[in-house]
């Protein structure tokens, strides 16, 4: 059977997923009733679902006009690089969806670059064109700019475009949504303009491994495309390790992607993607050869991390309570075997017995460390600090691009804001009121920005970000403009308590909350921490005051989620992460000794 490998790459929210959805659903692919009742099939993942995000690479295949199209949908987000880069080794062309309004956004230009960079053919998908005030000619038009600026040759920039509307599941040759049918053009064009895989059935077998799962009956299942030969089930192949290492094996399964199923299968050859078990040892970016003539495959290069977390065992007074997984053996084993699956990852230990963890961003790490809580985990993690590298003997950190559309009435605030933070503006274009910047920021510089952001936009701004360079530094960082509301005992909350605090600033909690001393409560609206008493009741007397029924009016607590906690610490305080709470706490317990480490005194 002939075979299709494309990978589907766009920027978050621009329809990709919804586009599969359409791909299976009128290739008539099996679907059992609990997939195709949902939406987004191929968003599978609780988190996925929540934040309306690809985060995990997935692997589909629909049989069209006898050829076998294996569909990959890639994440969107630059702080998932690594996923990105290893899925892409397995197509050999892509699906760029552009959407008919915004046009090609920052992750857009990420993963076509790394597209371009692998000699992809590119079909570009003009997506949401039934979208109120869509411009398919101006995103048409930035699409092509963007090609050229990433330095595809002419062939590549003449690429074949087709205009889609996922949510209708309709595609054409024109932008015409009264004349679509159903997705069958684009289908078409796969056929046409999608090569064949390369590769000689008749050489030795190479297979490169791009990512791996676990099966509770088959043990470590690796997933890759055959570049080479062909590949049987039972058969006894070599595994060559990154180190040029080489070890011989059964494979105890291989199946292949039917539709959204994986299939038990005696056979593949070059070109198909699949998925092999007995192999208990592999890793991501390791080659399965043939045992006779064992030929390594290139390695997998993986942009380096720019920004690291300190993990640690709960060392508060409610440590315990919640989490299932509390042990720092426990912790630790953890922590690297997501080291086999996330090859952007990077972990060390501490001599004091913490991890330093290394990951492309911020959301990158504040996803796995959600994925860690969920799954029974409690730790503490330290504020989000950039990896600072050491080039040609200068000190160098790691700059963000920014891109930012905002009302023309709120760009100055934005533009000061991010002046303040050492940041470069590009460009800046007005276009019906609104206002699209570009910035040269450094990474830390972006460190709770996001909540002031959304502030001063009163919620209408768009921000996207995409790794720059490392560059030296610029100047010297200031401290968090305003500082925290700490408890000074351990106990409930009550309302009267808080009544008597809310002045001061803006409150994370409500009456009947459990908090201990050192927990940060609120947020201070001046420079300095003041420890407060939260818990505090009123005196009971046997006199009656005129005003006792009435009572004093509570503002709305802001209820911190783990990227506010994250975003919102500096580096005298910690996250404490359970699978029921996300608190935030001082590293010291004491308000004397806080306020002689604030000075800069020890004992």
């Amino acid at each position: 059977m002939e075979i299709r490998n494309i990978a589907i790459i766009a920027h978050v929210d621009h329809g990709k997923t919804t586009l599969v959805d359409s791909l299976l659903r009128q290739s008539k692919t099996h679907l059992n009733k609990e997939v195709a009742d949902t939406t987004c099939i191929m968003d599978s993942n609780e988190l996925e679902r929540e934040r309306g995000i690809t985060i995990f690479s997935k692997n589909a295949s629909v049989i069209w006009k006898g050829i076998k199209i294996n569909i990959i949908d890639t994440p969107g987000h630059a702080d998932f690089s690594g996923e990105v880069e290893r899925v892409l080794k397995m197509a050999d062309g892509s699906l760029l969806l552009v959407d008919a309004k915004e046009g090609p956004m920052p992750q857009t230009r990420f993963v076509l670059k790394k597209a371009l960079e692998l000699k992809h053919k590119i079909i570009v998908v003009i997506n949401k064109i039934d979208k109120p005030n869509s411009d398919i000619n101006n995103a048409l038009n930035k699409t092509f700019d963007l090609f050229i600026d990433l330095g595809a040759d002419e062939k590549t920039a003449n690429f074949p475009v087709i205009y889609a509307s996922s949510k209708f599941g309709k595609a054409g040759l024109a932008p015409d949504l009264k004349h679509m049918k159903d997705v069958t053009p684009l289908f078409d064009e796969i056929i046409e303009y999608i090569s064949k895989p390369s590769g000689d059935i008749n050489m030795p077998l190479q297979m490169l491994v791009t990512s791996i799962n676990w099966d509770n009956y088959r043990g470590r299942i690796a997933r890759g495309r055959i570049y080479n030969g062909r590949i049987k089930a039972g058969q006894e192949v070599m595994l060559i390790n990154r180190d040029g290492q080489m070890k011989k094996y059964r494979l105890t399964s291989l199946v292949t992607f039917q539709g959204l199923a994986q299939t038990e299968v005696k056979e593949a050859e070059a070109g198909e993607i699949v998925a092999i078990a007995g192999i208990p040892d592999i890793m991501i970016g390791e080659t399965v050869a043939d045992l006779d003539n064992p030929q390594a495959l290139p390695l997998l290069q993986i942009e380096e991390p720019t920004v690291k977390m300190n993990f640690m065992t709960n060392t508060s007074p409610f440590a315990g309570r919640e989490g299932q997984f509390t042990t720092s053996r426990q912790i630790r084993e953890r922590l690297y075997k997501e080291l086999e699956n996330d090859v952007a990852l990077r972990i060390e230990d501490n001599p004091n017995g913490s991890w330093v963890v290394s990951g492309r961003g911020e959301l990158h790490l504040a996803i796995f460390i959600e994925r860690l809580r969920r799954e029974g985990f409690e730790f503490e993690v330290s504020q989000p600090q950039v990896i600072v590298k050491v080039i040609n003997g200068k000190k160098m950190i790691p700059y963000e691009e920014v891109f930012i559309e905002v009302p023309e009435e709120y760009s100055g605030a934005v533009i000061q804001k991010l002046g303040s933070r050492y940041g470069l503006m590009k460009k800046m274009e007005t276009k019906d009121g609104i206002v699209h910047l570009e910035f040269i920021i450094p990474t830390r510089g972006l460190f709770g920005y996001r909540r002031e952001f959304m502030t001063d936009t009163r919620g209408l701004g768009i921000m996207n970000t995409i790794f720059y360079q490392y560059m030296p530094e610029k100047g010297e960082w200031k401290e968090r403009e305003r500082g925290s509301l700490v408890a000074t005992e351990t106990g409930i909350t009550r309302l009267y308590g808080l009544t008597n605090v809310q002045d001061r600033g803006e409150l994370f909690y409500g009456p009947a909350a459990n908090v201990y001393k050192s927990q940060v409560v609120g947020q201070n609206s001046r420079s300095s921490d003041i420890w407060v008493n939260v818990c505090k009741e009123k005196a009971l007397s046997n006199m009656r005051s005129k005003g006792d029924g009435s009572a004093e009016h509570f503002n709305v607590p802001r209820i911190m989620s783990l990227d506010d906690a994250l975003e919102y610490i500096d580096d005298s305080e910690l996250v404490e992460v359970t699978p029921k709470s996300i608190r935030i706490r001082k590293i010291v317990m004491d308000e004397l000794d806080e306020k002689r480490r604030r000075r800069g005194i020890t004992k």
